[in-house]
């Protein structure tokens, strides 16, 4: 399977908040036009299935990638955002001046967010769903709309990177990576972060 990963279109709060998975955020006009953009570059590839996170934003960018390909975005709870527990909803900028911050970006391998998931639980569950979709779709080409943290957990696990180093790898709004999964090797990554395939 060559499984398209392509993070959401951004929101009014990306960059700004971390959103997590609240209800109500929808995508922002220039995230709607830059879906849009991006669905007319993608819309000759011969996709099989798209599938998405539960969360709007990533509902809603797939729902727009998924549009030229007579495809209807198919809900998979393993691409699901970070729950980021309390810090969910609050300004990066107070988040960036915590002792907590700095200690996650220094060691996140033990980091779990308060009242949330650790990012090894979070490179667990997308693990399983990358296997799952990797079983249910042998040579196919699947795209699948989901987060920056869980992006950057299926690369990480692909090149058999730990978690320590996570926050070395980007995953801008609507960058794509694109996985080759198969049972003959261990996942692959082809391309990462690009603007365009």
């Amino acid at each position: 399977m060559k499984l398209i990963l392509v993070r959401h279109a951004v929101t009014a709060e990306t960059g700004k908040k971390l959103s997590g998975r609240l209800p109500g955020i929808p995508l922002s006009p220039e995230g709607i036009d830059a879906a849009w953009a991006m669905a007319a570059s993608l819309a000759n590839m011969d996709i099989a299935a798209v599938y998405t996170s539960p969360i709007q934003r990533c509902r809603e960018t797939a729902g727009i990638l998924a549009a030229p390909h007579q495809e209807k975005a198919r809900t998979l709870q393993g691409l699901v955002e970070v729950e980021y527990g309390s810090w969910s909803g609050r300004s990066l900028k107070s988040l960036y001046r915590l002792r907590l911050w700095k200690g996650l970006m220094a060691d996140p391998t033990g980091f779990r967010f308060p009242q949330g998931e650790t990012l090894e639980e979070v490179r667990s569950r997308s693990v399983r769903a990358l296997r799952r979709l990797g079983r249910a779709h042998g040579d196919e080409t699947v795209l699948a709309v989901s987060h920056g943290d869980v992006i950057r957990s299926l690369a990480a696990n692909a090149l058999t990177q730990s978690v320590e180093l996570i926050h070395r790898l980007h995953v801008s709004p609507l960058g794509i990576t694109v996985l080759e999964v198969s049972d003959k090797h261990p996942p692959r990554v082809m391309v990462l972060n690009a603007p365009r395939l």
